[in-house]
């Protein structure tokens, strides 16, 4: 006669948390953030013999040890939160868009355009030149989010390689204009944009020349929180992500929310490049979104769309850029070091995810809790 054995728990389970209190939410995440730094202080500490922490307070130097530093941190944070707005509602909908590099290099590109041809003529007031360049840039984003959103749409196809390789074609189209408006010519450079008259540039405000930036960033954020939060379509976004049939069921059409969605998604990264190009480094290039569209998915997913958590996490992620740079600058340590430690400080964060989401069940305490 043949033996059955007795099925035998494992030693460790993971379950799927019904719900956390927002307490322990951010006391995992701080302790996660307190191991990203021993793990980095160890592995500076075994790489350079320094100590780790005149490392880190190297770090807050290099992002807030002066005015202009200070500067260029809080502009990277808000290219960051701008690209995040615009992703939020296209993932919340669990669309995935990846590219929004092209969508902020196409609403650059028009950007730059109307800055050229526009400054030369000199017809325009700055003023009226950034309302137009501010639309232009709206535009060109919305349609490179639309095209396939249409395709999901129509023939399902797959939107994360569709967007991906939307962004090679906005990169070799930006190489494009770049050769065509190069100046000097056989510079290989558009180089600074109207650099004698700023004709397009944002003006100060607040005193600041990044003052404009912040504005308009601010704006998007709050504006996105409460269309997400409040609006019945944000409520049909989040049906959708949830299930698409009870999406159908409710009477959603997905195809109609998704062209609607990545419309809205690829407008806010086009803005994102009229920003770049008219707020910051007023000239276009193939790095001019400089990896942020891919930076900025960490942004949206791990603030779980919320706009504001999103104005946290950008300034983290700017503070970690800029501080790795100036570490890898300081203590003649290569980038590969430096981006070491902003990938372990980056793993923990996202590892805390994992444990704010699930929980590990052990075979012994179920047994103490069910005796």
């Amino acid at each position: 006669m043949k033996t059955v054995k007795a099925h035998r728990e494992p030693l460790v389970r993971i379950v799927k948390r019904d719900g956390i209190a927002l307490w322990k939410n951010w006391l995992i995440r701080l302790a996660a953030v307190l191991v990203a730094l021993l793990l980095s202080g160890l592995f500076i500490y075994a790489v350079t013999k320094l100590n780790p922490i005149d490392v880190y307070v190297s770090m807050f130097e290099g992002a807030f040890g002066t005015s202009r530093r200070i500067r260029i941190t809080i502009r990277d944070a808000m290219m960051l939160l701008c690209i995040g707005v615009g992703l939020a509602p296209a993932f919340k909908m669990r669309f995935w868009n990846i590219g929004a590099e092209g969508q902020v290099l196409v609403g650059g590109v028009a950007t730059a355009g109307l800055m050229i041809y526009l400054g030369r003529a000199g017809t325009m007031s700055t003023p009226m030149m950034l309302v137009v360049m501010a639309l232009a840039s709206i535009v060109a984003g919305a349609i490179w989010g639309v095209i396939p959103a249409v395709f999901k749409a129509r023939w399902g196809t797959n939107e994360t390689l569709f967007t991906l390789m939307m962004n090679y074609v906005a990169i070799q189209i930006t190489s494009y204009c770049v050769a065509l408006w190069e100046n000097p010519f056989g510079s290989n450079s558009v180089g600074v944009i109207n650099q004698q008259t700023r004709s397009g540039w944002f003006p100060e405000l607040f005193g600041l020349d990044i003052g404009l930036n912040i504005l308009l960033v601010m704006i998007l954020t709050v504006g996105m929180y409460l269309y997400l939060r409040f609006s019945k379509q944000g409520y049909e976004i989040a049906v959708l992500g949830e299930s698409e049939r009870t999406a159908r069921y409710a009477g959603i059409k997905p195809g109609l929310v998704f062209i609607r969605t990545m419309a809205i998604s690829g407008a806010i990264c086009g803005l994102a490049g009229f920003i770049a190009v008219s707020g910051a480094s007023h000239t276009i290039s193939t790095s001019t979104s400089g990896g942020q569209g891919f930076t900025a998915i960490i942004v949206a997913w791990l603030a779980k769309f919320n706009t504001f958590v999103m104005l946290l996490i950008s300034f983290l992620l700017a503070f970690l850029d800029r501080g790795a740079q100036e570490i890898a600058s300081t203590f003649n340590l290569n980038d590969f070091a430096s981006d070491v430690i902003t990938g372990i400080i980056l793993f923990c964060i996202i590892a805390s995810e994992f444990f704010i989401n699930y929980r590990m069940v052990f075979r012994h305490r179920k047994e103490a809790e069910a005796k």
